[in-house]
């Protein structure tokens, strides 16, 4: 039976739609031993996969403080922006993954008092799950990270800590935590207990986990390794932090791309973001 012409034209258009929109899984888990219970986590999936059989490189995007896996879904409209970037041939396909780092105590680094180590989920139980789960390129050189304010200084701790994993880091709007001893107890992911810790304490996180230190203790070819994306808006109460690793970087040569564009700590600045971050990173997933 021959279709009318205009059914036939209506149902290619559709089939075309619809083969160019990723999709998004929000309610994925894995037990974790470390933090002992379930842990939630989301992952965007490019137009092609469930019709390929190919690997993907992986992009790990970290969500801020109050937010959980679905603040990227719901707030940061992941899939449409990464859809319109395939679109336009702005990034390169990629599987996108969330996780949550806001079911327990808040945060990416592991606390003082060791009782809550996020970090070390994140390197020994996490990543490699989603690597085995869904087919993602395991080379550093397909590997990136990004995450806006709590979530951009995880991405700034983890490209720091493992330069041997991750080509490209781009925080936005990074939290650097506390930068001194009377900070701390605004930052419930530093684990901040008045009672028990004290300016030695503060001393020992900060060495391990302030940007700007690990910038200091890294060598250039190691920083220079990743390729960085920084970006922060002029109104952000957070931007000295992120105009101080821009000096910090550039005084000591590594190569990074700087942005300071209009606007502040929110969701429309971070949206108008993203595009560029998955336009970066894609730079470096493609064969040269």
């Amino acid at each position: 039976m021959k279709l009318p012409f205009l059914t036939f034209a209506f149902l290619l258009s559709f089939l075309v739609a619809r083969a160019q929109h990723g999709k998004v899984m929000d309610n994925l888990t894995l037990n974790s031993k470390i933090l002992k219970g379930e842990r939630n986590f989301a992952v965007y999936l490019p137009p092609d996969y469930e019709t390929s059989s190919r690997s993907y490189p992986v992009l790990y995007l970290l969500h801020g403080y109050t937010d959980n896996h679905t603040g990227w879904i719901q707030f940061g409209e992941v899939l449409q922006l990464a859809d319109n970037a395939l679109i336009k041939g702005e990034a390169t396909p990629m599987i996108i993954v969330m996780p949550d780092a806001d079911t327990g105590i808040p945060g990416y680094a592991n606390t003082l008092s060791g009782k809550w180590n996020y970090e070390d989920f994140f390197f020994e139980e996490f990543m490699p799950h989603v690597e085995a789960r869904f087919r993602i390129k395991k080379e550093k050189r397909f590997r990136a990270i990004s995450g806006l304010s709590m979530g951009g200084g995880g991405t700034l701790i983890y490209a720091l800590h493992r330069p041997d994993l991750f080509s490209s880091a781009a925080p936005l709007s990074a939290s650097f935590g506390p930068l001194s001893f009377s900070e701390m107890k605004n930052y419930a992911y530093v684990g901040y207990d008045e009672s028990n810790y004290n300016e030695k304490d503060y001393e020992t996180y900060s060495k391990k986990y302030n940007p700007l230190e690990l910038v200091d203790q890294l060598e250039k070819d190691q920083l220079n390794s990743v390729r960085w994306y920084i970006d922060c808006g002029d109104d952000d109460f957070l931007f000295e932090g992120n105009s101080l690793l821009h000096i910090k970087m550039r005084k000591k040569g590594v190569r990074h791309e700087f942005r300071i564009r209009d606007g502040s700590h929110n969701w429309t600045y971070w949206r108008t973001a993203l595009p560029s971050v998955l336009s970066f990173i894609s730079d470096h997933f493609h064969q040269r």
